[in-house]
């Protein structure tokens, strides 16, 4: 389980970088690239982090499913996730 400081952190990040979404765009068209290094770190959606929708787990992350593997495979084997079946593990 992930502390709470940090998902608060990437929910900071992630609203940070939608701000600042429009302008990063009109400065890399431009060629400005010293005014992309002005803008905030924070503000790059490359510092974003991926994180299980239910733990807030950032390691072992399934991006089509938004779940980290250990959930994945607790809810697949409880039958929440239709469509799959368990195979060999």
């Amino acid at each position: 389980m992930a502390k709470e400081s940090m998902k608060a952190r990437e929910v900071k990040r992630a609203k940070m970088c939608a701000r600042y979404a429009e302008k990063r765009k009109a400065l890399k068209e431009a060629g400005d690239y010293i005014g992309l290094q002005k803008l905030p770190k924070n503000s790059s959606p490359v510092r974003a982090h991926n994180r299980c929708k239910i733990t807030g787990r950032p390691k072992g992350y399934m991006r089509q499913f938004g779940l980290s593997r250990v959930m994945f495979r607790e809810m697949a084997n409880k039958g929440l996730i239709p469509g799959v079946r368990k195979a060999s593990w």
